[in-house]
């Protein structure tokens, strides 16, 4: 037997703080899909999710799980069954791992691993693996349009938000989001202002959110990858999105913005890690009201034209600011 030091005690608690920081980031991106309804809703003139179930349209989100739950699966005849089924659950799987080593606090945390940076974008990663085999094995000339547009976006946009995570691991001298957290000092937020642009930027891009929707592309498509999905497996993907927006606003708000650092005691670090995401998700809604979706052209070229050489310079300031300061 290996022993891994760890006594049944502590494996209960660590268990304990797992659940409670994956059950609060899954309702985080429960009450994000919530808010989008709304928000869009607001800004779009769109009355339905304003009024629907009454107050400010409360039951939106229990009519769309209803709808879901009732609606028919159907797999047609030609597709890679297995893949086919694996699909959502690929897509949606790593972004609740990633959240269990996201800390809402230094004592509300799953794990503090001490590649904790490099574990979760591994993790979050291999999401974008749910679309390639969705695409895949529909056996539909959209749905693998869709996957190879989103093989080549993530080949584009991975490449940025590693070199701008790891201009703030450099300057924490830690892998550990808890130990970036205490590191983080309010001038970073000065000093890390071209990484944290290329990283957020990135990172929408990466979980294909509007304008950076290429891969889905309704309009040309017909929803891409997920042109063959009905019922509960649909709503998966849908799910994965919204979980992804969530570990997306809580990676920049550990290495970006302090964490859990916020006015009062440190017990109410919960408070202001989820307020940050909670601020964050906002502003990802909002981009993809304000702005049109991108040509892959234009995509390509934002990548590999202003980000990456974006996120090489900030590894550059970060290297002499580390070395004078």
């Amino acid at each position: 037997m290996i022993d891994l030091g760890i006594g049944l005690g502590d494996a209960g608690v660590i268990a304990f703080h797992a659940v409670v920081v994956v059950i609060s980031f899954m309702v985080l991106a429960l009450v994000a899909g919530q808010t989008e309804h709304k928000v869009m809703a607001h800004m779009q003139g769109r009355l339905g999710p304003m009024y629907a179930g009454g107050f400010h349209g409360w039951a939106q989100l229990v009519a769309d799980a209803v709808k879901f739950a009732q609606k028919e699966e159907i797999i047609p005849a030609a597709v890679d069954t297995a893949v086919f089924r694996l699909a959502p659950a690929v897509a949606m799987i790593p972004y609740m791992v990633a959240m269990a080593v996201i800390p809402l606090s230094p004592t509300v945390v799953g794990a503090d691993l001490d590649s904790g940076l490099l574990f979760v974008l591994a993790v979050s990663a291999i999401g974008v693996l749910g679309t390639l085999m969705a695409g895949w094995a529909s056996a539909n000339k959209y749905a693998l349009l869709g996957a190879m547009r989103s093989a080549a976006q993530l080949l584009a946009y991975e490449l940025p938000i590693v070199l701008a995570a790891a201009s703030v691991a450099m300057a924490a001298g830690t892998l550990s989001l808890i130990g970036i957290s205490r590191a983080w000092e309010p001038w970073w937020l000065i000093v890390q202002l071209p990484g944290l642009f290329a990283f957020f930027i990135g990172g929408m891009a990466e979980i294909q959110r509007p304008p950076f929707d290429m891969p889905v592309a309704d309009s040309e498509l017909v929803v891409g990858p997920y042109t063959e999905y009905s019922g509960m497996r649909f709503a998966l993907f849908l799910f994965a999105e919204y979980a992804g927006m969530v570990v997306l606003a809580a990676m920049t708000t550990v290495l970006y913005l302090g964490g859990w650092r916020g006015p009062g005691p440190e017990a109410l670090g919960p408070f202001w890690t989820l307020a940050k995401v909670g601020a964050l998700v906002l502003v990802i809604i909002w981009f993809r009201v304000s702005w049109p979706r991108m040509r892959e052209d234009q995509l390509q070229r934002l990548a590999w034209g202003a980000l990456v050489p974006l996120a090489l310079v900030q590894l550059g300031i970060t290297s002499v600011v580390t070395v004078l300061v």
